[in-house]
């Protein structure tokens, strides 16, 4: 048996090393932001907390699991993801698709790919936006959300570079036998680009529980908020909120200050992605790959 060389030893070791540093510095600001977030008020506000919570308290996460507007703007978050991920989806595959043949199956092919790829360097800016937003009259519902950035370019070009990295044979197969496009997309290419979409769904998935601005600016009704957009707003509005509260939720703000309620949000505002991830992870490097090298 080949003993490995003292050379490829060193570099197994540096490696591992590596890759652990890398490691803790994705996990430790987590679990930092977690240990803030269940100590006290007044441990969080001196700086005394590090990888562990001082003075344990759930305090933050009652405050936030006891509000109606939490549990409403997290079930608008559920549905903009789906809803919103199987339409970004849809049309990158329908896009994608017929911009991965060739010049000789499609004929203005390259004309197509530079007017997609140009919205990828200029945008038609904040203003513009707004008021195609306004005139097609979604505002202040969930498909401002959603319809906007209904198809994203980079994802497609991602797709469309995955497509034409599959065999020709099969697409010429299938239609020999009498296949149509859509029979092809759906029974031949997307069948066996499931690396690419898990990679491409995770992305989208991400992109649109993160989102939280386009929530203010098309979102008439704070009750329409989706959970990023909520939580922004959750700090600014306490004092105000204050008012009418109860005795008991009184005594629950005494032991909370800014710091740890804001931790608190981001961390169940992380935590949804946080488990689909490992799910979607052993695609995520092969779908990467295939998708960004053309041959």
């Amino acid at each position: 048996m080949h003993k490995p060389s003292i050379s490829r030893k060193l570099f197994v070791v540096f490696n591992t090393l590596l890759l652990t540093a890398i490691t803790l510095l994705g996990i430790i600001p987590f679990i930092h932001l977690l240990s803030i977030s269940l100590s006290s008020n007044t441990a969080a506000m001196a700086g005394e907390v590090k990888l562990w919570p001082v003075g344990f308290s759930l305090d933050a996460y009652q405050y936030l699991g006891e509000k109606v507007e939490f549990f409403r703007s997290l079930w608008v978050s559920v549905q903009r993801v789906v809803l919103g991920t199987v339409v970004n989806m849809l049309l990158v595959f329908i896009t994608a698709f017929p911009l991965a043949k060739s010049n000789h199956q499609f004929k203005f092919r390259t004309p197509y790919v530079w007017f997609f790829a140009i919205t990828m360097f200029f945008g038609g800016g904040l203003i513009p936006t707004y008021i195609i937003v306004k005139d097609t009259g979604i505002i202040d519902s969930i498909w401002a959300l959603v319809l906007p950035g209904a198809l994203n370019v980079w994802n497609m070009v991602l797709m469309l570079n995955f497509f034409r990295s599959i065999p020709r044979e099969l697409d010429e197969a299938a239609t020999i036998d009498g296949a149509g496009h859509w029979r092809v997309l759906w029974q031949i290419y997307l069948p066996v680009s499931l690396p690419s979409i898990a990679t491409i769904g995770l992305f989208t998935i991400v992109g649109h529980w993160n989102s939280w601005f386009d929530g203010i600016l098309y979102l008439n009704s704070p009750e329409k908020y989706p959970l990023q957009t909520y939580l922004s707003t959750l700090i600014m509005s306490i004092n105000a909120q204050m008012s009418s509260m109860s005795i008991e939720q009184l005594k629950v703000m005494d032991n909370l200050s800014e710091k740890t309620l804001r931790n608190a949000q981001i961390f169940m505002g992380a935590l949804p992605i946080m488990l689909v991830y490992p799910f979607l992870q052993k695609y995520f490097v092969k779908g990467m790959t295939v998708g960004s090298v053309k041959e």
